[in-house]
């Protein structure tokens, strides 16, 4: 992975928190922003791209009416890790 310089701002207090926690750590407080940016990034792409499978989700069953229930999702749920792990039960309208 190549990587590129990124100069940012930031309140002193957050500064000084970032050197004291480098310090305590042993790290560059460099490492812990790159980090911490990484991190954020990963994170909020995850969100919206969970965010987007429920929108497309949600489209699906209105326009198809298919769905389970609660119970139905609860009850398959409990199986899970058991001797009786079950298949995921049909969706139904």
């Amino acid at each position: 992975m190549s990587t590129a310089p990124l100069s940012i701002k930031i309140d002193t207090t957050y500064k000084e928190r970032l050197n004291r926690l480098a310090l305590d750590r042993q790290r560059s407080s460099h490492a812990l922003a790159r980090e911490a940016i990484e991190r954020f990034i990963e994170e909020e792409e995850f969100k919206a791209q969970a965010l987007r499978d429920a929108v497309a989700s949600h489209a699906e069953y209105l326009e198809t009416g298919l769905h389970l229930t609660l119970e139905e999702v609860d009850g398959w749920l409990a199986t899970w890790g058991t001797d009786n792990e079950q298949e995921a039960p049909p969706c139904h309208t």
